[in-house]
């Protein structure tokens, strides 16, 4: 049987600035091969005005811990245990008509791809202005008023006439564009960003992260960016979790977990990662063998069927019988002591990424 351990305590309790905090969050799903965990005793906080980016492989439990924030689940094949606090309300145990008066007012989400998000049956400007009837009660020449002026932050241009047209009038970049000012026509509190720059080119992309920063300082919303991308995360957050198997393996600010990055499979990502200094003949470096199965999940360290580096740790046995599970500051959940990860780091890991 595995057992727990935490390497930095217990978390601690949300601070006054916090706007967000997730504690010991399980995520389940019935399907016909079983019962799948998709995150499993998930803990962080965000803080007012800050970026949270949320990274890790696909299936490792990002998009699912967002969705359930906004209570984006079927209840009937979902089991959700733990405690999700905005600004202090409880939203685990929120009814649905609670959660409706959330969504779209006090949190709001940028879906990874627009087209499949808008609907191809209303204009864009009818879509934005929806959500700032229905939260602030105002007329629909006061929405559409706002519709438009929203379309006119984001870069739209010619907004007045651009919010007649449909979605499928737009480019990819503009219905992008088009999703934030429809996330951000309510000024929302929290504002969650699944991959939304995935489908775009590095030029729409740039753009549309500058727009993020821009808008963010402007509303003071706070952000959570999920994405793989390494990259776009160190461009874009303040703080980064790394997730692993629907837990969190690593923890800090972007210069902490991108400096000096103190879990293995957080190597794994940056080694995998193709540079422009790097030897053009030189191959990248997958992390070796695959996501486990959220059916199955391995006993002990997550990690530790991919891990090279667990005949390091001085009871072997420990990587596969005892789960380490992440504190609530700067850390990484992995058996190695401190001085080893450090050693490893700056003499194998860091000669690498140069």
């Amino acid at each position: 049987m595995t057992t727990l351990t935490k390497e930095a305590g217990t978390p601690s309790p949300a601070g006054a600035g916090t706007l967000l905090s997730v504690r010991d969050l399980h995520v389940s799903f019935k399907t016909e091969d079983g019962i799948v965990k998709a995150v499993n005793g998930l803990s962080f906080d965000l803080q007012r005005g800050r970026t949270l980016g949320i990274v890790g492989e696909s299936g490792s439990g990002k998009s699912v811990t967002n969705l359930t924030v906004l209570g984006l689940h079927n209840p009937q094949f979902t089991t959700v245990e733990g405690e999700i606090l905005l600004e202090g309300q409880e939203l685990t145990t929120a009814r649905e008509s609670e959660l409706e008066k959330l969504r779209g007012n006090k949190v709001a989400m940028i879906f990874q791809d627009p087209l499949t998000a808008l609907s191809p049956y209303y204009t864009v400007g009818r879509q934005i202005a929806e959500p700032y009837m229905k939260h602030n009660g105002a007329s629909k020449r006061a929405a559409w008023d706002r519709a438009v002026e929203m379309l006119g932050k984001v870069g739209i241009p010619n907004p007045k006439e651009r919010a007649k047209d449909y979605p499928h009038q737009f480019s990819g970049g503009m219905r992008q564009r088009a999703m934030i000012a429809m996330a951000l026509v309510c000024d929302p509190d929290l504002l969650i960003a699944d991959e939304p720059t995935t489908a775009l080119d590095v030029t729409v992309q740039a753009q549309i992260l500058d727009l993020l920063k821009d808008l963010q300082q402007e509303f003071g919303t706070g952000i959570i960016f999920i994405t793989h991308d390494l990259g776009v995360i160190a461009d874009m957050a303040d703080d980064i979790m790394v997730m692993y198997a629907g837990g969190a393996v690593e923890r800090g600010t972007v210069d902490e977990v991108l400096r000096s990055p103190q879990h293995p499979y957080t190597w794994g990502l940056l080694n995998s990662m193709p540079r422009l200094d790097a030897d053009l003949d030189a191959p990248l470096e997958p992390i070796p063998g695959a996501p486990p199965s959220l059916l199955t999940p391995p006993s002990g360290c997550p990690f530790h069927p991919r891990c090279t580096f667990q005949d390091r740790v001085e009871f072997r046995d420990r990587c596969v019988d005892v789960r380490p599970l992440l504190g609530p500051d700067r850390g990484s959940a992995c058996h190695l002591t401190a001085e080893q990860k450090r050693t490893i780091f700056i003499e194998e890991i860091k000669p690498r990424l140069g």
